[in-house]
């Protein structure tokens, strides 16, 4: 099995776990957590919240 990741927090994805996501669009996002799914629902940026992995990036936080 593949793993995926978050398309909010960029977090790995475990088979079995998560969420799956398909617009009307046929666009397919994988949430790791309702907390993820909320975030992008509400039309939050992943660059702007900190604990994302591409918000620590943003900010130069990666280690």
């Amino acid at each position: 099995m593949e793993k995926r990741k978050c398309s909010f927090c960029g977090g790995a994805i475990e088979p079995g776990t998560g969420k799956l996501y398909a617009r009307k669009d046929g666009t397919v996002y994988y949430f790791c957590s309702s907390k993820c799914q909320g975030n992008l629902n509400l039309g939050r940026i992943p660059r702007k919240v900190a604990w994302t992995e591409a918000g620590r990036k943003a900010r130069g936080k990666t280690t």
